[in-house]
């Protein structure tokens, strides 16, 4: 009777180690993939998730590639005559809000970009996406951020409640075929029109002293911080 309590005890004992070690860390990052790309858990309130990485990049801390808005590719030189909606000009051929912006007039109603033209969509599949202007919004409301260096590359850290954190580097953007701003400054293109000048969609910006959402012209090349709803 006594060996039979005393191997209940033990069974006990090792059930509720085993137990124990099954729990999560509720300090170790939630990381998971998304058609073989990382995204990190912020415990933001849509539950959406940020990608690791910027397109192009394999570290946190790489640029990436660069694109104009609304295009899937990367390329050397970033104005109106190469801009694939401009008509060789700001006369725009597709997510135009205004005639006095459309090529003869053209208007439409996109104002957030198809998956056809979403790089992040095009280059990584699965459910990847750009952030909406709202979706930076949300990450900025429901982090702390600050400037900072990590493996001797400047930009943004953006802490979460949680603990979690995303860091996006100061990669600057191109105009024409000059790269402006690398190291100092940070240009991320959102999906979002700026429909209040359809040449243009809004971007989030930042530099060692500020952070904050603006709209830019669509031709010049931005690197891309992806988005998705990824299963838990």
């Amino acid at each position: 009777m006594k060996n039979t309590i005393k191997l209940a005890i033990m069974l006990l004992a090792v059930s509720a180690v085993m137990s124990t070690s099954c729990k999560k860390d509720p300090q170790a990052p939630n990381n998971g993939k998304e058609n073989g790309h990382e995204w990190v858990d912020l415990g933001l309130p849509s539950g959406l998730k940020w990608a690791t990485c910027n397109i192009g990049a394999d570290t946190p801390e790489a640029y990436g590639n660069y694109f104009a808005w609304g295009e899937t590719e990367p390329k050397t030189t970033y104005d109106w005559n190469s801009y694939k909606y401009g008509n060789g000009t700001y006369d725009i051929t597709k997510y135009c809000s205004q005639t006095g912006y459309g090529n003869e007039g053209f208007t439409d109603t996109l104002t957030i970009l198809q998956s056809i033209d979403d790089a992040a969509s095009v280059n990584w599949g699965g459910t990847w996406r750009l952030p909406t202007v709202g979706d930076m919004r949300e990450l900025r409301d429901n982090c702390t951020y600050e400037w900072t260096t990590q493996n001797d590359v400047n930009g943004y850290l953006f802490t979460a409640q949680n603990g979690n954190s995303i860091f996006l580097p100061a990669a600057g953007y191109y105009h024409e075929g000059e790269l402006c701003n690398a190291g100092e400054k940070g240009y991320y293109w959102s999906s979002s029109l700026y429909t209040d000048c359809p040449d243009g969609a809004y971007y989030s910006y930042f530099d060692l002293y500020y952070y904050y959402l603006n709209d830019y012209g669509r031709y010049n090349g931005m690197v891309l911080r992806p988005v998705c709803p990824a299963k838990k």
